[in-house]
């Protein structure tokens, strides 16, 4: 899987005509995603399922916090009829900073995901659901003949990750370094371990922050958002991994749930740069990638994508291309 991701930041119609290019430039799975304060990304999902022909798409990812797993079940399913097949479910725990501002603590997170996927399975399947774990359903159903998605769980931690190795289809992978890919690629080992046989292949995806363009600078400048939000939400090993301040990334979380951005951007330092997005020219970045493609099944090019956002998706697919992704 070829895989981008674009941030409903803009016009659900700038998003479709995004996803057009993506199209035209090689990728095969357009994902959109969420946080409460950007566009809705399944009212974005289904403008791009009207304007593109082939290409799969899906949240990537949507949490089950803000909106119950049953009614997130049924939503995936909608977009899948609406594009004939073309679905995917991207399902992840979500960005804790922004959660905080609507009261959620992130408490349970792996069995909240876990929960949600095994219940939108037997939804699909057509059965009726009691569930009485993280959530709640009594005799729960869709009334309408559904397709079991291709689940993908968002995941950056060491729990999570074999979790989705153990019980998904595909794991999005949140991590843009070699050292991280690295260490993710044994905590999947670990879970495929684990992986009873009828649940099939499973797909090592790598979500990787990636800001491309002909202008280093520029594209490094750009990284300053998402991995204001990466950051922020970086588990404290993985902060430790790259050798970066805790307290800072903390700071950086505090800025972003109070809406100050310009704050929270400006703390970003350039070995957070480093650690978690692919940012510079194609030429500079090469070697990034292929480190990556030599672990990974697939690679999903998610935001910040460049300073100019038509010529990220040109350069990505040439690139993409000319490394026989």
């Amino acid at each position: 899987m070829l895989g981008i991701e674009l941030t409903p930041e803009h016009p659900v119609e700038r998003i479709g005509e995004l996803a057009v290019s993506a199209e035209d430039a090689g990728f095969e799975t357009v994902f959109v995603s969420h946080h409460y304060n950007n566009r809705d990304e399944f009212v974005a999902l289904t403008d791009i399922a009207r304007r593109t022909d082939s290409i799969e798409l899906g949240p990537g990812i949507t949490n089950p916090y803000e909106s119950h797993p049953v009614t997130l079940a049924s939503r995936a399913a909608t977009l899948d009829e609406f594009s004939d097949g073309r679905g995917v479910y991207g399902i992840g725990p979500g960005d804790r900073s922004t959660l905080g501002n609507l009261g959620y603590d992130h408490d349970d997170a792996l069995r909240r995901v876990l929960e949600t996927m095994q219940v939108s399975r037997r939804l699909w399947d057509g059965e009726r659901v009691d569930h009485d774990g993280t959530f709640e359903a009594v005799d729960a159903g869709l009334n309408y003949e559904a397709r079991r998605l291709p689940i993908y769980v968002g995941a950056q931690g060491p729990h999570m990750t074999r979790m989705a190795a153990k019980y998904a289809d595909g794991i999005l992978y949140n991590g843009a370094h070699t050292r991280d890919i690295e260490w993710a690629a044994e905590r999947v080992a670990e879970g495929l371990d684990e992986r009873p046989d009828h649940r099939g292949n499973f797909e090592f995806g790598v979500y990787a922050s990636v800001s491309l363009g002909t202008d280093e600078a520029a594209a490094r400048e750009a990284a300053r958002p998402p991995v204001a939000f990466i950051a922020s939400g970086a588990p404290k090993p993985v902060l430790g991994r790259h050798g970066l301040d805790p307290e800072r990334a903390s700071e950086i979380g505090a800025a972003i749930s109070a809406g100050e951005f310009t704050e929270a951007f400006g703390l970003v330092s350039e070995a957070m740069i480093d650690a978690f997005c692919i940012a510079g020219t194609p030429e500079s970045t090469r070697e990034q990638f292929e480190a990556i493609l030599s672990e990974a099944d697939s690679l999903a090019m998610s935001s910040p994508l460049g300073p100019d956002l038509d010529e990220a998706i040109e350069l990505m697919g040439e690139l993409a291309t000319d490394l026989d992704v």
